[in-house]
């Protein structure tokens, strides 16, 4: 299961459903979490009904709504590296690399309106300060 905790103390807590075998969503630490969701994201990706690959084969009208939820639950992992794992990237000297791919995921996330601004408020602080915007 992944919790955060943001810097006014509110609690986000993630629990795994991928909707086919585990419907009712359950606990996992976070390891088996991340395993899972890249498991069910790479599944996705392979899925023909989902990403067809073939031209001419059009995408289906739920195609928006599996992207969003991919990009929903990758963002998960960044909220846990930031919340969990930060102090150890830094001693690595990871943090530029980690803060660039995150920017750009953010970027591709905000032009496309991938992830609902609720869904980002445990990293809200980071996004408006590597966005170098205020807050709305």
């Amino acid at each position: 299961m992944i919790i955060l905790r943001n810097t006014e103390e509110r609690r986000y807590e993630y629990h795994w459903a991928d909707g086919t075998t585990i419907k009712k969503a359950v606990k996992l630490d976070a390891p088996h979490y991340v395993d899972a969701l890249m498991h069910w994201v790479q599944s996705h990706l392979d899925d023909e009904n989902i990403f067809p690959s073939k031209i001419g084969i059009p995408f289906p009208k739920s195609f928006q709504t599996s992207v969003k939820n991919i990009f929903k639950r990758l963002f998960r992992v960044y909220a846990h590296i930031y919340h969990s794992h930060f102090n150890k990237i830094v001693s690595l000297g990871e943090e530029a690399h980690l803060n660039t791919s995150f920017k750009h995921f953010i970027y591709f996330v905000q032009e496309f309106q991938l992830v609902e601004k609720k869904e980002l408020a445990p990293l809200q602080e980071l996004i408006t300060q590597l966005m170098n915007r205020t807050p709305e």
